[in-house]
């Protein structure tokens, strides 16, 4: 897919934070005459994400390097499968190895492991989400791992959605205020724009429902109160829930009949996938 400004800018910081004033180890060990082809190899079971990121950060550092995807983003391969071919200048090759390795190991991690929070809740109603727990500046590239491995993405940033949480209802006046807490947003943005609220306790559930919120969120609940609160809402809005929710843990949850689970650990903690670059350099 075309790449944004935002994602372009984002390889140039990242192919100058580790190439700086040049790659030292191969301007002075690898003869500029030297060429290289290579392949890229997955080495554990998993979901990819990324391949466009690679097909950028080598064109960008050379655009003699020609990169040949043998792979598509969002889909499951078993290791040792071929994800693309590369050939071109050694030198070139070698510089933009790592940060290509980076990006496409990252992301794959994060489609991997959304797609197995995904078949946690397989034959429910309950759609994995992901959050704004992103590393700083991938928020783009993170959000779009999420959707590779079958999840959904929440509001991008702040700027795209409203989420109420517990510390802006304590900064207006505690739960008293959630009415007008909700009121009061629906009257400043778009109509397009989606209200949402953090709730704990299904008192405040029953204030934010009587308020008209859009989505619900129910914060660290357990999955008896879930229910409670399921059949409460009875169908009125979109119910989510949120906090601490692991590999564990999701089933039991999304049995409760909620619509959305919100995952941090889809983007702050999932492991990077094993991926390497086997050259041959002539």
């Amino acid at each position: 897919m075309p790449l944004n400004s935002q994602t372009r800018n984002l390889i140039a910081l990242a192919l100058a934070e580790d190439i700086g004033t040049g790659d030292l180890t191969a301007e002075s060990v690898v003869p500029e005459s030297a060429t290289a082809s290579g392949t890229m190899l997955l080495k554990q079971p998993g979901v990819i994400s990324g391949i466009e990121i690679v097909a950028a950060v080598f064109a960008t550092v050379d655009p003699a390097i020609r990169w040949t995807p043998q792979a598509t983003n969002g889909t499951h391969y078993t290791d040792l499968t071929s994800l693309g071919e590369v050939t071109g200048p050694a030198r070139s090759i070698l510089t933009a190895e790592r940060t290509a390795l980076n990006f496409l190991q990252r992301l794959s991690g994060i489609a991997t492991a959304t797609a197995t929070y995904a078949a946690a809740v397989a034959g429910t109603s309950a759609v994995v989400v992901d959050t704004r727990k992103t590393t700083p500046g991938m928020r783009v590239l993170e959000k779009a791992a999420v959707r590779h491995g079958g999840g959904a993405n929440h509001r991008m940033g702040l700027f795209d959605g409203v989420l109420i949480k517990d510390n802006h209802i304590a900064a207006m006046g505690g739960d008293a205020a959630i009415g007008q807490i909700v009121r009061r947003a629906r009257s400043l943005v778009p109509h397009t724009v989606r209200i949402e609220i953090e709730v704990a306790t299904l008192d405040q559930l029953a204030l934010a429902l009587q308020a008209g919120a859009d989505i619900i969120m129910l914060d660290n609940m357990d999955p008896d109160t879930m229910r409670e609160a399921v059949a409460i809402t009875d169908g009125r809005t979109i119910l989510e829930a949120s906090g601490g929710i692991t590999l564990a843990t999701i089933g039991e949850i999304a049995r409760t009949g909620v619509d959305l689970i919100s995952v941090g650990a889809l983007t702050h903690s999932s492991p990077s996938l094993d991926i390497s670059l086997d050259l041959t350099i002539a």
